[in-house]
């Protein structure tokens, strides 16, 4: 099947695994990246060594008519940021790759919430696209356990391999896929996390506070130590009865931190207090 890819290195792999399985990509469309959470070189590296062209700025109508002049049949999304509309009139399919259990956890990137929620259960789902974001049919969804001490970046991992899985199974039959598609439902939506979420409350438990860490992992959560902002990705803790007044940096060797929390104490072992791409390397 003749297919055009819109996304990044963050799903990547359902680009890579549909050439794999046969597939012919006639056009990659991305996005600018920061290049410190966000990235799109492997992916538009491969678009480049196939000969196929690249576009970085969001599609428009005469793109969608573009793609049906190419002969292409699906636009597979998977990391793509701007809602694509009126692809009914030049595509067989367009198909969106999502990281949740739809129709729970709609909205830009669950997966943070997923960890601070502990929710014993998680998935990828792919659904037909819709003039809204991630509701459309369900095409095919892989749900998999998670675990107590899940980490944002494990979290991550088992949906990467889920997606991967979905693509395969969606380059085997697409159409008897699409045909069988359930609708969704009324479902829940999840909002875009904010900086104080990512922040981490001293006056909570050790346990909550290792779980913000986890949530959030190499994106890293914020921390105030000694009246000085923090970039945290690791930490460990345990729990004691202290009278140290929760935030209160306790003891230090080397680069490892020692905080009081309500209930014991946090020690960070990876942190920064330099944004990422600010000095980052000397400061480690």
């Amino acid at each position: 099947m003749r297919f055009a890819f819109a996304g990044i290195d963050f799903l990547g792999d359902v680009f890579e695994t549909l050439i794999e399985s046969g597939w012919t990509p006639v056009k990659l469309f991305s996005r600018p990246c920061d290049r410190v959470y966000d990235f799109n070189d492997t992916t538009v590296a491969r678009a480049r060594a196939l000969r196929i062209p690249v576009q970085t700025v969001r599609i428009q109508p005469a793109d969608l008519a573009g793609l049906s002049a190419l002969r292409c049949e699906a636009l597979i999304v998977a990391g793509y940021p701007w809602l694509i509309k009126g692809w009914e009139t030049h595509l067989p399919y367009a198909v969106n790759f999502h990281p949740s259990p739809l129709p729970e956890a709609r909205g830009p990137y669950p997966l943070f919430q997923a960890v601070l929620d502990q929710v014993p259960e998680w998935g990828m789902t792919a659904h037909v696209m819709e003039p809204a974001f991630d509701t459309g049919a369900i095409i095919a969804q892989r749900l998999f356990p998670t675990g107590s001490d899940e980490t944002h970046d494990q979290l991550l991992a088992k949906c990467q391999l889920a997606a991967k899985d979905i693509a395969r199974a969606l380059a085997t039959d697409l159409p008897a896929l699409w045909k069988a598609a359930s609708p969704q439902g009324a479902g829940s939506y999840w909002p875009r996390m904010s900086a104080a979420q990512r922040t981490i409350d001293w006056t909570g438990s050790v346990d909550e506070i290792l779980r913000t860490v986890r949530a959030f992992g190499t994106i890293e959560s914020f921390a105030t130590v000694n009246s000085r902002l923090l970039h945290v990705w690791a930490a460990s803790g345990w729990t004691q009865p202290h009278s140290e007044k929760p935030g209160q940096l306790v003891h230090r060797h080397r680069r490892h931190l020692v905080v009081a929390a309500r209930d014991g104490f946090v020690q960070l072992t990876g942190w920064s207090p330099y944004p990422p791409g600010a000095g980052r390397e000397a400061a480690r």
